[in-house]
């Protein structure tokens, strides 16, 4: 075992022993090596709030039991769903740092050798793994699992769709109770295929997380067991000294982006690893993942994109099972957190029968295996996202094309602009957008607004039938990992910075070519318009909207905090 960096702070720092046997700790303890075991658990929402039980019932176990001594501590997470909607939701984007800087606070400033990290939302988990990176210390992170549906198989992300026919009084108030109010019955991250979960199955492709942890149904013990694991092969991490700097590689992310196509992964995790691959020094252009979709076939049946709740891909395989079938396009030589390949690994899972007994459980389903992760050779289609450039976005914008009927493969349409997404829901329901027309809505980036999704406008839009097959929305925002149906996002660079998106005008033709990759503002005299142009002033004067909005790159970069910029002030 290399030298313990715990130890080496005690001879500098003789208060710390007094401090840490104040907590419990015992004499024995302080001479092990110390293990940070941080959730980002709390009352926030159910995806975190049985993390802390987790934490404190079987890692800090596995910790103790493999000769460490286990630190708990917890930097609670933000809902989006909760915030969905609200001018909360700003804030989303935001905590993914937040969360970050406390954990990397908490490496620092507790003198630890390894962590562990549990999370289960959409912020939370790319939070951990970013102080993972940054803090470059043996770290192995821990899915919390994945909650059950909700009568007639409801979850989370179809509530907006209820919502908005409420209000359109399609359906009762009664209806409406009886689904949407439980559409979460238990514990775990939402069930659907959203960023929760895309980051939780990207986390174990990427070599961060014990083989078949990610989405495993909360309710299941397999999720104390892994956990227990996780804190006990730490130790290992600590011992061969093994980091995240060794794990993610090129070869690493080049996994990630070939899974996450074949899951028709939520765009937001497109953002997340960018960022996560800056942390370690890691090129990863956003053309890349245009790039990887044109070749991966999409595999996986599971919403929103699909049919399926989330639980049910576990069921199937999960990330292994994606790995089993992908094998032939990955780097199997790439290594992962159990010290040995992701080749290895795989072989180890199929040794254990973990794949005859996760599909036994398809038998108290009226589905099979096969119905939500297709053979390689049977896929659902090739690829699933799609980066758009042109004159309306020179440095990139992302679609979904696994959620975007045939007939906007190839769009144009008449541009109608909003400066926010309340203004645009709001002339949805009013009936002031029309078939034809392309909904434009900026100033949403993450410098002009924080980046929040634009979730609630698209379920208007899906949810009236001529609109859903009549228009486009397109913004410098970010939408759900629920979003289906003609949403192109991400436009870089975002209005507040001063691109095209910014010079759009009422009845512009927009057009939209994705076998092309194209995103065009097909108008004469743009830099007539820019020099017309003034920029908006900064929205947020204090806190950490004043921060973050300063200091945050378009989407294409990532949406995080350029720090360099920062240095160079």
């Amino acid at each position: 075992m290399p030298p313990l960096h715990s130890q080496e702070m005690r001879k500098i720092a003789p208060e710390a022993d007094p401090l840490r046997l104040a907590t419990g700790w015992t004499m024995e303890d302080l001479e092990r090596p110390w293990i940070l075991v941080e959730t980002t658990g709390g009352q926030s929402m159910p995806c975190s709030y049985h993390l802390p039980d987790l934490a404190d019932r079987w890692v800090v176990r596995g910790v103790q039991s493999a000769g460490g001594a286990a630190s708990r501590y917890d930097c609670t997470d933000f809902c989006d769903g909760i915030d969905q909607g609200t001018p909360g939701m700003r804030f989303s984007l935001a905590s993914r740092e937040v969360i970050s800087f406390a954990v990397e606070m908490h490496v620092r400033g507790g003198h630890f050798d390894g962590m562990c990290v549990l999370s289960g939302s959409d912020k939370g988990t790319p939070g951990v793994l970013l102080a993972a990176a940054r803090t470059d210390i043996p770290t192995i992170f821990i899915h919390g699992g994945v909650m059950e549906p909700g009568p007639r198989g409801v979850t989370l992300e179809q509530v907006g769709s209820l919502s908005a026919r409420l209000r359109r009084g399609e359906i009762g108030q009664t209806e409406y109770d009886n689904l949407a109010l439980h559409s979460c019955p238990t514990t775990g991250t939402c069930a659907f295929l959203g960023t929760a979960n895309t980051n939780a199955i990207m986390a174990e492709a990427l070599g961060l997380a014990l083989p078949t942890s990610a989405l495993v149904p909360a309710t299941k013990f397999d999720v104390g067991r892994l956990a227990e694991e996780a804190g006990r092969r730490v130790l290992g991490l600590v011992e061969e000294d093994l980091r995240p700097s060794q794990i993610l590689t090129k070869e690493a992310f080049e996994n990630a982006l070939i899974v996450h196509a074949a899951i028709a992964g939520s765009t937001n995790t497109i953002m997340h690893l960018i960022a996560l691959a800056f942390e370690v020094g890691v090129d990863l252009p956003l053309d890349r993942f245009d790039e990887v979709n044109r070749e991966v076939p999409f595999l996986v049946n599971c919403r929103p994109v699909g049919e399926h709740p989330a639980s049910y891909l576990w069921y199937a395989g999960g990330t292994q099972g994606l790995i089993r079938e992908l094998r032939d396009l990955l780097h199997l030589d790439a290594l992962t957190v159990t010290g040995r390949t992701l080749g290895e690994n795989l072989q180890e899972v199929e040794r254990s029968g973990f794949f005859e007994r996760a599909r036994g459980y398809f038998a108290n389903f009226a589905v099979e295996a096969g119905d939500i992760l297709r053979p390689s050779d049977d896929p659902l289609g090739i690829g699933a996202i799609a980066v758009l450039r042109g004159s309306l976005a020179p440095d990139g914008a992302v679609v979904k094309v696994a959620a975007l009927p045939k007939q906007f493969h190839t769009f144009t349409g008449e541009a109608i602009v909003f400066d926010s997404s309340d203004e645009a829901i709001e002339a949805i329901f009013a009936g002031t957008v029309n078939p034809g027309h392309a909904i434009v809505i900026r100033y949403e980036g993450p410098a002009a607004n924080g980046m929040p999704e634009q979730f609630y406008v698209t379920e208007a839009i899906a949810t009236q039938k001529d609109l859903a097959e009549g228009v486009v929305l397109i913004t410098d925002g970010r939408f759900s990992g629920a979003t289906r149906g003609p949403a192109i996002g991400h436009v870089s660079p975002e209005a507040m910075a001063g691109g095209p998106i910014a010079l759009v005008e009422d009845g512009d033709p927009v057009r939209v070519d994705i076998p092309r990759r194209r995103l065009d503002l097909a108008v004469e005299g743009l830099e007539e318009r820019r020099a017309k142009w003034t920029p908006k002033e900064p929205r947020f004067r204090r806190g950490l909207l004043a921060i973050y909005t300063r200091l945050a790159l378009s989407a294409d970069q990532g949406a995080r905090m350029d720090y360099e910029g920062l240095a160079g002030t």
